[in-house]
């Protein structure tokens, strides 16, 4: 250290060379699901807010969750509660130490994803 000359260390390997795999983009997903259900419940609080304000107020909040652009957004938001329900459940299993290895981590992603998907619709037709 004393003599000034750079230390040489191998360089990490950056992300770009990576595949992808199922169980990282599954635990992405469910920290997006997550901050996005922040965005939706603050929706519904500007929304029950303005109901309590006034009837002008919530005109608008009810025009705006009523329109097409919040009936995706509460759509988008059935759907980001089931898979943050179901990758909770699953993260459940993790932490018991069940399910660890490769091919049954993978089918839990899948599981996760598709039951996610079919929840949603089950939810939207009855709903």
């Amino acid at each position: 250290m004393a003599n000034g000359k750079p230390v040489e260390r191998p360089l990490s390997p950056h992300l770009s060379i990576y595949r992808p795999q199922l169980t990282s983009i599954t635990s992405i997903l469910t920290r997006i699901t997550g901050n996005a259900l922040i965005v939706s419940a603050l929706l519904v609080v500007w929304w029950l807010l303005a109901a309590a304000t006034g009837p002008g107020y919530y005109d608008i909040a009810n025009g705006v969750l009523t329109s097409w652009f919040g009936d995706l957004v509460m759509s988008l938001s059935v759907l980001g509660i089931w898979y943050h329900y179901l990758a909770g459940l699953r993260h459940l299993y993790f932490d018991a130490g069940h399910g660890l290895d490769i091919g049954t981590a993978e089918k839990l992603g899948w599981g996760c994803l598709i039951g996610s998907l079919v929840l949603t619709v089950i939810t939207l037709i009855i709903v």
